[in-house]
Order: structure tokens, then C-alpha cells, then sequence
């Protein structure tokens, strides 16, 4: 049975508008710019550049209700005259730099070249090899990923050769042909571990009493190098300790990436552009916004040369009606995304305005230990905007410092209290962790325990296990890998 009742409901939404501010404040320098390229290609009725009496932000306010359906509009109750201008201004007036006279216009050259896999091929082209050898050398060859190792078994590529080439094949003659493809530069390319990457490597090297070694400790006694169980290496292999240093020395010499080490390669590569700059002017912190986020926006003249024309044409047929009505939406459009922009400008430079102040120590010193412990909602609280809107910004802005330039999320950290009750940063204790790891004796590295009993000593009192998560955090191996001869 079908029934009828009212329901009342307070729910919360976001407008249109303030869904396109998230998204634009969310978005680095790089990003913005090709946002507004394409608002500017989809848009007609925005423009780029300053042009001196054209309509402004604040005469758009009222003119139109934008709760009323476009659909519904007629021509007739849109006031043309509220989108018209007297500019007579010429269009080259208006073909400016919108960049301030601070920031520098870097244009990175791109360098051509070949890929990994193209430069093994061409080197295999220089070896003797029948029909089927090519086709596997090949094949290998692009089996190789970006590090230069062949992580696949040898069986896996024997059943890929035969399903996929039709070539049927063992494995003796796979590896036969991997042999081969090792042979190429650079040293260490298509081995299967990096066991084997250093010993193909090694055995590139001049014979020296020291290469020999290191070739005996790979090939007989790697898992103990690896774990640096010295005193087992010294009694296996009836050396001295200088002669295991010297041969330790070698093998730390050779690349575990070979594929890596290809100046060749057209990896792309991330060009940072730091959204805000922060110099100290007598002693006193300046910020300021990369002028590439304060773009002069303005409507378009040639849609108010539109109105104008429909303004004073005697008769009004529906098509120019129509038009009149596209002309208003395209409007529209624009003023929403001026009002972004701006809105996107203010919110910027206010959010990290109080994260310089916030951190106003670091930033005039450098000095990491002197990082307060700071969260999202200290700085939304601080500006009154919401948590979300702080992490939009934090997550993908960077900063051009006198220390260098960083990511603004790294700022952040967490509190923990010291021995006098006072709140620290954890990035405090990490730095001050690292330093006492730098510090140590290579030959007995410190424990995580004897680590966590030197931090409580400097008024840090926190737990054996704390200290390995913040020393993993810190990418730091464990004391019996830190351990030198």
C-alpha cells in the first residue's frame, strides 16, 4: 500500500562554487597553471591579462540570482547593461607577463635519448647470434626492469617464449643466452640476484688480492657478509682484518642498481616549484606567494561586444535570445572562477602565514630542535577555516626557505612530553636520535635499548620499541647492520 508523509531533514551540501575552491586549493603551482589554461580554452568568456576598465570582481556581485534555472531565464530579464564596460582599450594592451618581476622564468631543456631496453638491444646487435638466440636474447633483454635485474625464473621464461614466440626451448639454453646478455654494459645487467649482480661485476675488475677476496666472500660466504658476522668471515676465510676491510671496501664500491646508472634513460623527473618563499629581512620572517598563483583574470570584450550588439538590435529573434542566455551562463562561469582564484589566493597565504608563525623559531634558525609539535587543527583553529582545507594545502604545497625548499606537510608532527612536563616535537627526537647514531662507534653500534637509556638521559623518556619505530622512520638499520670492521 502506497502512503504519503513529509519528512523533515537538515542535512549539509556543497555548493558548486565550493566544491571547485577544494579542488583549485588542493592543486601545487604546476597543477594551477594547467587549470587555468584550461578554463581559459573551455571558457570563452574569461580572459587572461589586465585590462584597465573592465568589469570587476565586486560588480558581479548582484547582478544575477544564481539560484534561478538558466532554462528558465529569458533574454528579457537579464539587465545587458550590468555586463557591459565603456573600454576602449586595444587587445595588445592586455598581452602582459602575469608573473611578479621576483620569480624567475626557468624553462628545463629536454635531452632525447633511448630507453634501458633500446640500449641493450643495440648493443646485442654487435654479437653473432642465429635466428632463435636473437629472438631469446630479446626476449631477456625485455624481461629486464628498471633496476637491471631479471626477477622471473628461467622456467617461467622457457613456457612465456613457447606460448608467446612460439619458440620451444630448455633451460640450458636460457641461460646459456643469459650469459650473454650479462655481458653487456652496464656491468651487472639481467642477473637474477643481487648476489650475482655483484659478483658479475667483480669479475669485470682487475684481479688484485682485494677483488679476489671479495669474490671469495660473495661466492662462499654471502648470507654472513650480508649480516655482517665479521669474526666468522676473519676465521673462515684465515685473513686480517685489514685484508677484510679492503675487500668489504670493494664490494661497497659496486652499483646493486646497474639499471639505474644508465645516463640514458628517459625517466621522468618531478621539477618542484615552491608555492611560497620565505626570506628573513632584518631579522623579521617575509612570505610571499609564487606569483604564478595570482593570475589577472578578466571577461572576455568580445563577449561584451555580444550584449552590446544584441543591446541594440531593433529586433530580438529567439536564436539571439538563446545566445543572450549562453552569454550569461559563460559569465557566470567566469565570475565563479575569478572569485575561486582569489579565494584560493587568500586562503594560501593565510594558512601558511600561520604555519611561519607557528614555527617563527625554526624558520629564523634552521634548527630543526627547534620544530614545536604542531597538528592540522592547531592551524585551522589559529585561521578559523576547517581541518580539511589546512590539509589541501599542507599535502602538495612546497616552500622556498633560506634552508631549502620542503614540502609544507613536513612541518607537522606529533607532541610527546619530556622529563620536565613540556610538550616536544617528535621530529625534536628524531633529529636529536640521529645524531646520537651518527655519533657512535661503528665498530660496537648502540642498541635500541642503549639508545632509549641515552635519550631518557637527555630528558627523553620513551620506550625501547618507540626508538626502533622512529629509527626504521628514519630509514636506519638496526645496530648489527650498522656495524663496521
Amino acid at each position: 500500500m502506497l502512503k504519503q508523509h513529509l519528512q523533515f531533514k537538515l542535512s549539509q551540501k556543497l555548493s558548486p562554487q565550493q566544491i571547485q575552491l577544494m579542488k583549485l586549493i588542493q592543486l601545487p603551482t604546476q597543477a594551477f597553471e594547467q587549470r587555468l589554461k584550461q578554463e581559459l580554452e573551455e571558457n570563452p568568456a574569461l580572459e587572461s591579462g589586465k585590462e584597465e576598465g573592465e568589469l570587476q570582481q565586486d560588480e558581479f556581485e548582484d547582478i544575477y540570482d544564481n539560484e534561478t534555472d538558466s532554462e528558465n531565464i529569458s533574454a528579457d530579464d537579464i539587465n545587458i547593461d550590468e555586463y557591459l564596460s565603456d573600454d576602449e582599450i586595444p587587445d595588445y594592451r592586455t598581452q602582459i607577463n602575469n608573473y611578479s618581476s621576483d620569480d624567475e622564468e626557468k624553462n628545463l631543456p629536454y635531452a632525447a635519448g633511448i630507453s634501458f631496453t633500446q640500449y641493450l638491444i643495440s648493443q646485442l646487435n654487435t654479437v653473432y647470434l642465429n635466428d632463435e638466440e636473437w629472438a631469446i636474447a630479446e626476449f631477456l633483454v625485455g624481461s629486464v626492469d628498471e633496476g637491471g635485474y631479471i626477477r622471473r625464473p628461467l622456467s617461467d621464461i622457457m613456457d612465456d617464449l613457447a606460448f608467446t614466440q612460439n619458440i620451444y626451448t630448455d633451460e640450458h639454453t636460457i641461460e646459456r643466452i643469459l650469459h650473454i646478455v650479462q655481458d653487456l654494459d652496464p656491468a651487472g645487467v639481467a642477473a637474477r640476484s643481487l648476489e650475482e649482480c655483484l659478483i658479475i661485476q667483480l669479475k669485470r675488475k682487475d684481479a688484485t688480492p682485494s677483488t679476489r677476496l671479495a669474490l671469495e666472500l660473495l661466492e662462499k660466504s654471502f648470507e654472513q657478509f650480508t649480516k655482517k658476522h665479521y669474526q666468522k668471515l676473519l676465521q673462515k676465510h684465515n685473513v686480517s682484518e685489514e685484508e677484510l676491510k679492503d675487500a668489504i671496501t670493494e664490494i661497497e664500491r659496486l652499483n646493486p642498481k646497474p639499471g639505474g646508472s644508465y645516463s640514458g634513460n628517459t625517466r621522468i623527473v618531478e621539477h618542484v616549484v615552491p608555492d611560497f618563499s620565505i626570506r628573513i629581512t632584518e631579522g623579521e620572517l617575509e612570505l610571499s606567494l609564487n606569483g604564478r598563483n595570482a593570475p589577472e583574470l578578466h571577461v572576455s570584450r568580445e563577449y561584451n561586444n555580444m550584449l552590446e550588439g544584441y543591446k541594440n538590435a531593433k529586433e530580438k529573434s529567439k536564436s539571439q535570445k538563446d545566445t543572450v542566455i549562453f552569454i550569461k551562463q559563460k559569465l557566470d562561469a567566469a565570475k565563479w572562477f575569478i572569485d575561486a582564484v582569489r579565494q584560493r589566493q587568500q586562503t594560501l597565504f593565510v594558512t601558511m602565514n600561520a604555519i611561519m608563525q607557528y614555527q617563527k623559531e625554526y624558520f629564523l634558525t634552521g634548527d630543526e630542535r627547534k620544530l614545536r609539535p604542531m597538528i592540522l587543527k592547531d592551524i585551522a583553529d589559529t585561521i578559523q577555516m576547517d581541518v580539511s582545507t589546512v590539509s589541501r594545502v599542507a599535502n602538495s604545497k612546497y616552500v622556498d626557505t633560506p634552508y631549502g625548499t620542503k614540502l609544507i606537510k613536513e612541518y607537522f608532527s606529533e607532541s610527546m612530553k619530556n622529563e620536565q612536563g613540556e610538550d616536544v616535537s617528535t621530529k625534536e627526537i628524531k633529529k636529536i636520535l640521529e645524531t646520537v647514531i651518527g655519533e657512535e662507534a661503528k665498530r660496537k653500534p648502540l642498541t635500541d635499548d642503549k639508545l632509549a637509556a641515552i635519550l631518557k638521559e637527555k630528558g627523553y623518556p620513551i620506550a625501547r620499541r618507540t626508538v626502533a619505530k622512529y629509527r626504521e622512520q628514519l630509514g636506519i638499520p638496526v645496530a648489527r647492520l650498522r656495524k663496521e670492521i
